[in-house]
């Protein structure tokens, strides 16, 4: 007896293998900082001031492979879509599938480097300690209501209808060729930004390399956008939560 499996998309492997890469690194980063001693190990600088060009390079490494290893997982469904549908029209999706993946994976490059100039900020006013963690409870306080009051928000539920429906996007927003699998690719990624970015900044409330929260968000943002187009349930009891955290860490 044998089993008709189905051949696994070149571009789902591809993508497997960047977000293990990522989360390897970041895992590898975390056992450095909890392991090596204070002065075998990188840190950012105190001041502003005082940051060199390998230091930037140094942050913006680590918040690129988080948001590859924390968004790419929930981008699978779409680009898994888009791949079969360019199998149909051209017979080959690689080349479309690879450039509609690294235009989604760009955006995300692009936020990292307004993550790496924010975390360069708090590292200045001191508001991160030298261990990336949260040092001023109005920080994550602010961070987390903020992040708690976007799921209620009109912008938030389209963009999140959006990632939730992969071949409605493919039907209203198709564009040919190559060209046209980048653009595809950039407006699912900035759509897919307008979604999560707000649960990204959670980040700089509970540690910038707390693997567990890391974790955590990667797993609520597959579960939010793996729900039913119309399902709010999940979405709003996060923003009350989110809420009710900040609010206690303020008491």
């Amino acid at each position: 007896m044998s089993l008709n499996l189905l051949p696994v998309p070149k571009i789902l492997i591809l993508l497997i293998v960047i977000t293990l890469t990522a989360w390897g690194f970041l895992v590898y980063q975390y056992w450095q900082m909890n392991t090596l001693s204070m002065s075998e190990m990188w840190m950012p600088p105190e001041s502003a001031w005082q940051w060199q060009l390998t230091d930037f390079a140094v942050v913006y490494t680590m918040w690129a492979a988080m948001m590859a290893a924390m968004m790419l997982p929930s981008a699978v469904p779409m680009i898994k879509a888009y791949s079969k549908s360019c199998q149909q029209r051209y017979g080959n999706d690689a080349p479309f599938s690879i450039l509609f993946s690294l235009a989604y994976l760009l955006v995300w490059l692009v936020f990292s480097v307004l993550l790496t100039a924010l975390q360069w900020q708090l590292h200045g006013l001191q508001w991160l300690s030298a261990m990336m963690e949260n040092s001023n409870a109005f920080l994550a306080a602010g961070i987390l209501i903020m992040a708690g009051i976007y799921q209620f928000t009109a912008l938030k539920n389209a963009c999140l209808q959006h990632c939730r429906s992969p071949f409605s996007f493919l039907l209203n927003s198709w564009q040919n060729g190559r060209q046209g699998a980048f653009n595809m690719g950039l407006i699912h990624g900035g759509t897919c930004l307008g979604c999560c970015w707000a649960q990204m900044l959670i980040m700089f409330a509970v540690g910038v390399m707390n693997i567990t929260a890391m974790v955590l968000i990667t797993l609520f943002i597959l579960l939010e956008k793996s729900l039913p187009a119309n399902e709010q349930l999940l979405s709003k009891t996060a923003g009350v939560m989110l809420c009710v955290w900040g609010g206690f860490i303020l008491l």
